[in-house]
């Protein structure tokens, strides 16, 4: 027999798939639109639901004239909500939820709780539905270590986002990582990027043409002004990310990467390359490879290969080789001088 709570969702998908007269849906048809949201019933079990329960609570139309059965309402139904979600709505609701806290202003967050809760418990109700166990089943894990998010006070986070939404100016208090101080700003919106753990509001502050980035857990105060922002149609979030936003000087150009990879890496590259101009090819009489790959010139390539630390040896670019070697130059120091005791190490920070 099957499950009560399963029945009841059964039933609900049941009618939200059954149209408005002069539009009809055959008894198969709806079997495989049931079978595509995992509930598994076949042609009787469904007969038997359409002409029984639902046909004596709701004013079903029933075209017996050909096989199979045509199922329909009356064209003068009214419209209703049948107060569940289709089975794959509701999974996507529920792995959604986790990943759209800091990308969504609060008030479309808000409209949606009723979405995201109905979700929650529709799939709770569910026991033999195979949908239900994706959601135990899967999970996205970050690449490397993952920080925890910085925290961003809701205080904080729902005028920011009221500002960025309606196009007005903010203001606050910010602050500032370099000097160690905080500074008072009234700063034009123009775009926000998540990135990793941490959150950034993009703009421009009054008086000044250049973006920034604010990072939102180092906004101490912010107010949402009723002026409206300064006029941005230059700004492009894509090409400000993708021409040296982030962790770049300037402009990202790209540059020939040559290096000497060990067997692990060239497997790890040989499946995820570096990008889509990749070449791998065996060295003579060793189990190394020689890699030559198109990159970006940016933070973020020469962050990977310094990570992969000594199961690469790098011949170009040569300014990233100098970087690397004055890198280890300063971790070599930093493990050869002799050992701080707690006391000193205390007194020096």
């Amino acid at each position: 027999m099957s499950d009560p709570k399963d029945r009841l969702f059964r039933h609900l998908a049941l009618l939200r798939h059954i149209p408005r007269a002069p539009k009809s849906i055959s008894t198969s048809e709806l079997q495989k639109k049931l079978k595509a949201e995992e509930f598994n019933i076949d042609s009787r079990t469904l007969q038997r639901d359409l002409s029984g329960r639902l046909a004596l609570d709701f004013p079903l139309l029933c075209d017996e004239s050909r096989r199979p059965y045509l199922w329909s309402f009356p064209k003068d139904t009214p419209r209703f909500d049948f107060p569940a979600l289709d089975t794959p709505t509701a999974l996507a609701f529920a792995l959604a939820q986790s990943h759209l806290g800091k990308l969504l202003p609060p008030s479309v967050l808000e409209l949606l709780a009723p979405h995201f809760d109905l979700a929650q418990r529709q799939l709770q109700g569910l026991e033999h539905n195979k949908l239900v166990h994706w959601l135990n089943c899967v999970r996205a894990v970050p690449n490397g270590k993952a920080l925890q998010p910085a925290e961003v006070q809701a205080s904080i986070w729902s005028p920011v986002a009221t500002a960025l939404l309606e196009a007005r100016q903010l203001e606050m208090v910010y602050l500032s990582r370099s000097k160690g101080e905080n500074k008072n700003l009234r700063v034009h919106p123009a775009g926000m990027v998540s990135r990793h753990c941490v959150s950034y509001l993009i703009g421009t502050v009054e008086g000044y043409s250049d973006y920034r980035q604010f990072a939102l857990h180092r906004i101490k105060h912010a107010v949402c002004l009723d002026a409206p922002v300064r006029e941005q149609a230059d700004f492009d979030i894509d090409q400000y990310v993708h021409s040296g936003g982030f962790n770049n000087p300037g402009p990202v150009e790209f540059v020939d990467l040559v290096a000497d990879v060990s067997p692990q890496i060239a497997w790890l590259l040989s499946e995820t390359p570096l990008g889509s101009q990749q070449t791998l090819k065996q060295l003579p009489d060793s189990d190394w490879q020689r890699l030559n790959a198109r990159v970006p010139s940016d933070q973020e390539t020469l962050w990977w290969v310094f990570g992969v630390g000594e199961s690469l040896r790098l011949y170009e670019p040569q300014g990233w080789v100098d970087e690397i070697l004055v890198r280890f130059n300063k971790i070599q120091g930093l493990y050869t001088r002799p050992k701080l005791h707690c006391a000193n190490a205390c007194e020096e920070a």
